[in-house]
């Protein structure tokens, strides 16, 4: 292993050290609670904002105190879930991975939304210069959070299968740490371009955060599975039937599920299985992400 190969697995592994020591102490499991979080791919005052409402309706489907505690980083999510800070997060389909093969196979995906199902990412520039991966070669290029699926994963796997290498093929490569954040770099131009999900994308596009006709879309990644919420499998079977029914009961033609759904970008939930993200894994451990 290379000098920088070393350098890197040290700083992954204090890394990791500085996210589990991020869950605050007192985050312990408390009965009477249900501790949630969600991996950081927003900024966190969005992520608190959206997970209000579904809080308050999940205390009155399961009769507990529903507490959300942020994470500063996504290694945080994985490491709070299987050390038993945390009862229940939103991953994404890599740190659903990492945490399935962190715990030794002890946590369990209870619904993803139905589009979680067909998930996509897409490239982003601001550059005349670049209308497809090819044109990436030689240039700078911003991911989101290492551990993001859509954000780092996934983009990742569809450049490496049109043969290009992002260590080795681009100028430079950076983390922006979350998905809003890499438009933010591309659009002031810090970057030549980036990669994020689309389902950020088109929120930033639809709230007037990013202009189009400034930042663009220039290849959108075929679809693959995403997100989800996530328990240990040692959780009460009937609490995680509780969940399981209240997230299938969300229905938009009621104020309070149209609330929720529009908040979580989704169209409904459904349920899913750790089977789902096979493929991911395969991308994981062929990326080199995953050992």
């Amino acid at each position: 292993m290379s000098l920088i190969s070393n350098r890197r697995t040290v700083l992954s592994i204090l890394a990791a050290a500085l996210a589990i020591a991020s869950v605050p102490a007192t985050a312990q499991v408390v009965p009477g609670e249900l501790r949630v979080s969600a991996i950081p791919d927003e900024a966190p005052t969005e992520l608190q904002r959206k997970f209000k409402p579904l809080g308050e309706y999940l205390a009155k489907a399961t009769g507990l105190k529903v507490v959300f505690t942020p994470v500063t980083d996504y290694a945080a999510s994985v490491e709070g879930l299987v050390n038993r800070k945390i009862d229940m997060v939103w991953f994404g389909g890599f740190t659903f991975v990492q945490a399935h093969h962190r715990s030794g196979g002890k946590v369990t995906p209870l619904v993803q939304r139905v589009e979680d199902e067909k998930f996509r990412s897409v490239f982003v520039t601001a550059s005349k210069d670049i209308n497809k991966l090819a044109d990436l070669k030689g240039k700078t290029f911003s991911f989101g959070s290492e551990s993001s699926t859509s954000g780092h994963l996934m983009p990742r796997s569809f450049l490496l299968a049109e043969k290009i290498n992002p260590d080795t093929d681009m100028k430079r490569i950076a983390f922006s740490g979350a998905h809003d954040a890499t438009v933010a770099a591309v659009a002031g131009g810090k970057v030549d371009a980036g990669a994020l999900n689309i389902s950020v994308w088109e929120k930033l596009v639809a709230e007037k955060k990013v202009d189009p006709a400034a930042v663009r879309v220039f290849y959108t990644t075929p679809t693959y599975f995403d997100y989800n919420w996530t328990v240990r499998s040692d959780m009460n079977p009937a609490l995680k039937k509780k969940i399981t029914d209240a997230f299938l009961a969300l229905d938009a033609s009621t104020p309070e599920g149209k609330e929720i759904l529009a908040l979580q970008r989704a169209t409904k939930f459904v349920p899913t299985t750790a089977s789902n993200y096979t493929s991911i894994e395969a991308a994981a451990r062929n990326a080199g992400l995953l050992k």
